[in-house]
């Protein structure tokens, strides 16, 4: 179970919150006389406010209206809408010498179904006059009255707008809920767990992969003891389904609870994953002077789940192994695990970066930015307690080769050999960079950048094309538009160290007779010499292999790092050859990626 270092006096704190919360919840639902809740929103943005309030029968009311019109037509609305409901509801109490607070219209054969209860607001004890536009009527701490019933307003309390469990759960795999807030944030809400009291005692509500409700938690769940963000099931949960209550809050107010439950059970794990041994090197966050950096292709889920990958690429993967739904818990876990300050992806889905890569990372102190390709593309993420987003500066290989004058020099070399010039502008790799800034020294900043180059064997002449444009870009932010900060270039460069590609980045220089340039045939030969000026090494050093299938082995990511300004501290080894063929190749049901993690401590020098 993941917490915050030292947070034990915080966290009783926030229990004792919960259940301070919980008893107020309790107390307005069930005591006689207490008021109930009306939610109202309103931004100025939009033209309309939201008013959500329960009537007596039970019945929810959510109703939409003008922020310009008059408070009277609003009020009008509230008791046309309250009188089939909570006008009948309040009549079913009380005696007829007892009569509930209404105003009839007139005389009529059908008296009762002309009479509407009294509907007032009131702010400070004092009716509120009903040529107040809406806008200014509804603030917070006034108090709605229907009939006999009172509600007090609440003005933009913290609220869920998006609240949702994974689709596939498995024990000893940390569970992220995907949320997102409005008025609010996850640090100042609540959470509380609970797991079914034995299998199939709590029935779900259907309708998708989670349900939401109001209600408190039924005699057939019991609590799990967690009252965190992230929930890890273990053994004893497998065949259970969860429940996770929720109370959004800022740090001042709380807004209403929801309760979330899981539709799936929990399930077995695979047993010991590959990256189970790494995890005993990075159980901490590093200290301020180390910069914890992962780059990984964690395999896009576009191409996993295609026909040629199941029966060509990885037929010795189990199919369920390649379902999105399993490896994302892999991919969450193995992440988590590392405590990482910057974490470069490769192969990233735009919907595993927002569903599944942003709930699980954010929930640990990161957050991330995306860039797409095409399928698919990159994402960086970095820690939020150590660095700043400063800017981004995210190009595309070809566009920037065809149109920015940073790289006339090499586009005049390029359009000389047509041919090549034409695959060159057919690919459509990007290039993502992000200036942070450190958060404890400003005079602290640093260029993160993260690319994936061409994939296609012979394609090597390609690949060093894109890196010098790569390298162009890199050294101008970090030169001209930062000066002097330090570079760290993470990626799935597709190039072993006996490449071109490799020689280039290291060398500083790649020489027109390179039979990289010939790489896909005389005919496309194109002779060309390159030099950059950034001072680059690999941290990792060229391990045996970072990909490896069935039909392939060999290293093709790195993390390049700026020999003038930083320095490797230690690297986290890579998994075993036998943990690698423990099922013959990946990915497998142990791994969720067909490439290795690369994972290191760097220092500033």
């Amino acid at each position: 179970m993941w917490r915050l270092p030292g947070a034990r006096a915080a966290l009783r704190g926030v229990r004792a919150a919960v259940e301070r919360h919980s008893r107020a919840e309790a107390t307005t639902e069930t005591v006689a006389g207490a008021m109930e809740r009306a939610v109202v929103r309103c931004v100025p943005s939009e033209p309309k406010l939201s008013l959500s309030f329960a009537l007596a029968d039970g019945s929810h009311k959510n109703m939409q209206r003008d922020q310009s019109e008059p408070l009277g037509r609003a009020l009008s609305r509230i008791a046309t809408n309250a009188l089939k409901g909570h006008a009948k509801a309040a009549a079913a109490k009380k005696s007829r010498k007892n009569r509930p607070n209404v105003a009839c219209a007139g005389p009529g054969p059908e008296p009762a179904a002309a009479c509407e209860p009294v509907v007032k607001l009131y702010y400070r004890e004092e009716a509120v006059a009903e040529d107040v536009l809406n806008v200014d009527a509804w603030q917070d701490g006034a108090v709605l009255q229907i009939g006999d019933v009172k509600y007090k307003v609440e003005r933009n309390p913290p609220a869920f707008t998006e609240l949702q469990l994974p689709r596939y759960i498995m024990a000893g795999f940390p569970v992220c809920p995907k949320l997102s807030l409005e008025f609010g944030d996850p640090a100042g809400s609540l959470f509380r767990w609970y797991k079914e009291a034995k299998p199939g005692s709590a029935q779900p509500d259907g309708g998708g992969p989670s349900s939401l409700s109001r209600s408190s938690p039924s005699p057939s769940w019991t609590e799990t003891g967690v009252d965190e963000r992230v929930y890890t099931p273990s053994n004893a949960d497998i065949g259970l389904r969860l429940k996770l209550h929720c109370t959004p809050g800022n740090g001042q107010r709380f807004g209403p609870s929801r309760e979330l439950e899981s539709v799936c059970l929990v399930e077995a794990g695979p047993g010991t994953c590959t990256f189970d041994h790494r995890h005993l090197y990075t159980k901490k966050v590093t200290d301020d002077a180390l910069i914890r950096t992962v780059s990984y292709n964690i395999l896009a889920d576009t191409y996993a789940q295609t026909e040629f990958s199941r029966t060509i690429l990885y037929p010795y993967c189990a199919p369920y192994a390649l379902e999105l739904d399993y490896r994302q818990n892999l991919i969450q876990k193995e992440l988590t695990g590392y405590n990482a300050d910057l974490i470069c992806l490769q192969e990233v889905d735009r919907n595993v970066f927002t569903d599944s890569l942003v709930p699980a990372l954010e929930a640990f102190g990161l957050e991330g930015v995306f860039r797409i390709k095409q399928q698919e593309g990159l994402a960086t993420f970095y820690r939020k307690s150590k660095f700043s987003l400063l800017s981004q500066h995210d190009i595309s290989f070809h566009e920037a080769l065809e149109s920015d004058p940073l790289h006339k020099e090499l586009l005049e070399k390029v359009v000389l050999y047509p041919s090549a010039q034409e695959r060159v502008f057919q690919r459509s790799s990007v290039l993502q960079v992000s200036v942070l800034q450190s958060t404890k020294d400003s005079s602290k900043k640093i260029c993160v950048a993260n690319t994936h180059l061409y994939w296609h064997p012979k394609g090597g002449y390609i690949r060093l094309i894109q890196m010098a444009v790569a390298l162009t870009h890199i050294r101008h932010v970090s030169c001209d538009l930062y000066p002097g900060i330090p570079v760290i270039f993470c990626g799935d460069f597709n190039s072993t160290p006996s490449t071109g590609m490799y020689h280039f980045v290291i060398n500083g220089n790649i020489p027109e007779d390179h039979e990289d340039w010939a790489s896909n045939g005389e005919e496309e030969r194109c002779n060309m010499s390159l030099t950059h000026f950034l001072k680059l090494k690999s941290a990792c050093g060229e391990p045996a292999y970072t990909n490896y299938v069935g039909g392939f082995h060999g290293c093709l990511d790195y993390i390049f790092i700026d020999l003038n300004a930083l320095e490797v501290e230690q690297v986290i080894p890579l998994p075993s050859h036998e943990e690698v063929t423990t099922h013959q190749a990946l990915p497998s049901v142990s791994h969720p990626s067909d490439h290795i993690a690369l994972v290191c401590d760097l220092k500033w020098k």
